[in-house]
């Protein structure tokens, strides 16, 4: 294994490609007495169309999720419960672009991983535990559906995107799921559960050789061809539609705006890219920006006030909400606010606020091994090494962030969702 020592932020990784292409990235914290593995998958809720032996195969919504949930089924039991009593805390979660499997544990740290790498690397369904599945999704996904935060984020995704898989939902709806099988299933983790495709990181105080030797044995000596995959045609920068109304049970009217971004770049330029659009969130609308405080002043406004800005395959888009009792008149706001520091340059004593916090905000997060896991996996499937943050960070200037501001938080590329109390 090659050992990699980043001095400015004191963190070391030892890192190997097996033979089967998985890369084997172990962060190392030697005062810590828990470890975490994550055993990811590049794979995730917009992975609806890809090839698979030259045949290209459409899937149903919410297929990557239902296939994190099964597993865990083994043909002995159920690995949660397995890795549970060999007293670790397992856990898996589905996104739009990964499927990740984990555990903490502070000992039987070596088996348990050997049981995480066998349990999703080896898949047992049978058509029975398949549809007794979709019942209990079903249910999740019905219970999730009569939430006003899940109704605003999803019709503003089919607001903004006309043919891009970002508009359909992680979990799928009841219909889509009902047309998953076991087939189905053994296809998708055929394709995209390879070791070419997927990344093992171990943050603690483990033996990297004994981490790599472990995974040698457990999973396959080759791995397969890259997957091609289909995210639908490029996306013009208007939305698909302007605005989406939706009645519902709250007490005052919800809105969230997005902002169709540039297409994501690949490597180091998006890792870059996150960071801008980060930062710019915080000098638009963050709760020490002038815009908020006017809002606040106002009455437009509360304390639920904020956005975010996300990067998904093929997409990127930046996005605001809140409660409020004027909805067009914030989003307008927020529109004319991003145009005017675009034009009239970003407050340098503001500016450089904003900067040394977002860099904090990053130095915190390597105390959580977690966000190390998944960002060390992502760098891998992007190509970017995301220990070098800093050295990225230092490059980024104020008129990065004007120019951000000033091609993507426009008029013409923006739509709103809104949800409206009943009479």
């Amino acid at each position: 294994m090659t050992e990699r020592n980043y001095a400015q932020i004191g963190e070391r990784v030892y890192e190997e490609t097996l033979p089967n292409c998985l890369t084997v990235r172990v962060v190392s914290k030697p005062h810590h007495a828990k470890a975490c593995a994550f055993f990811v998958t590049r794979y995730g809720g917009m992975d609806l169309r890809f090839q698979l032996n030259g045949q290209w195969q459409d899937t149903p919504a919410g297929i990557a999720h239902y296939l994190e949930h099964k597993m865990f089924d083994t043909e002995d039991g159920n690995a949660l419960q397995d890795l549970a009593q060999n007293g670790a805390e397992p856990n898996a979660f589905t996104s739009n672009a990964i499927t990740a499997y984990y555990f903490y544990s502070t000992e039987h740290f070596y088996e348990n991983l050997k049981i995480l790498l066998e349990f999703v690397s080896v898949p047992y369904f049978t058509d029975e535990s398949v549809e007794k599945e979709q019942g209990i999704i079903g249910q999740e996904i019905r219970m999730v559906e009569d939430t006003p935060d899940w109704q605003i984020y999803t019709n503003l995704m089919e607001c903004l995107y006309e043919k891009s898989p970002a508009r359909v939902s992680v979990a799928g709806t009841v219909e889509s799921i009902r047309h998953i099988t076991a087939q189905t299933l053994y296809d998708c983790h055929r394709a995209f559960y390879d070791p070419s495709n997927m990344v093992l990181c171990v943050v603690g105080n483990v033996d990297p050789a004994r981490v790599s030797a472990i995974a040698r044995e457990v999973l396959p000596e080759a791995g397969g061809a890259p997957i091609l995959r289909d995210y639908g045609e490029e996306e013009s920068s208007a939305p698909a539609r302007r605005e989406h109304a939706q009645v519902m049970e709250v007490s005052m009217t919800q809105f969230l705006a997005g902002y169709k971004c540039d297409p994501p770049p690949e490597g180091v330029d998006l890792l870059r890219l996150g960071m801008i659009g980060d930062m710019a969130c915080d000098i638009l609308f963050g709760d020490s920006s002038p815009l908020y405080s006017r809002l606040y002043e106002q009455g437009l406004i509360n304390d639920t006030f904020g956005g975010n800005f996300d990067i998904l395959p093929g997409v990127a888009y930046l996005y605001v909400g809140g409660d409020t009792n004027d909805p067009h008149a914030v989003h307008a706001a927020v529109t004319e606010e991003a145009q005017r520091l675009a034009r009239e340059g970003i407050d340098e004593d503001f500016y450089q606020r904003v900067r040394r916090a977002a860099y904090g905000q990053m130095i915190r997060g390597l105390n959580s091994f977690e966000t190390i896991a998944i960002s060390q996996a992502e760098g891998v499937f992007h190509g970017y090494d995301y220990f070098s943050f800093p050295e990225v960070f230092s490059s980024i200037t104020k008129a990065d962030l004007e120019d951000f501001l000033r091609r993507n938080v426009t008029a013409d590329r923006t739509a709103i969702s809104l949800i409206t109390p009943k009479a």
